[in-house]
């Protein structure tokens, strides 16, 4: 009988913890600034990426050199 309580329990144990981990984010962790630092690095434009080539023209070539 004491074996069917550990497989019943799961569940709430794991709700306990979720629960018991957000109370412990909330009230014991410190809290944000209230005001956004900085970032020391902050990304201009995007990287250009270099152009492929095109996967039809490469079959061709392999193709036309046979």
């Amino acid at each position: 009988m004491y074996v069917l309580i550990v497989p019943a329990s799961a569940p709430f144990v794991l709700l306990a913890t979720v629960l018991g981990l957000s109370w412990w984010e909330d009230r014991v962790l410190p809290a944000p600034p209230a005001e956004p630092v900085d970032a020391p690095f902050t990304p201009g434009a995007p990287a250009q990426l270099a152009e492929l080539p095109r996967v039809e023209a490469a079959l061709t070539r392999e193709v036309a050199g046979r």
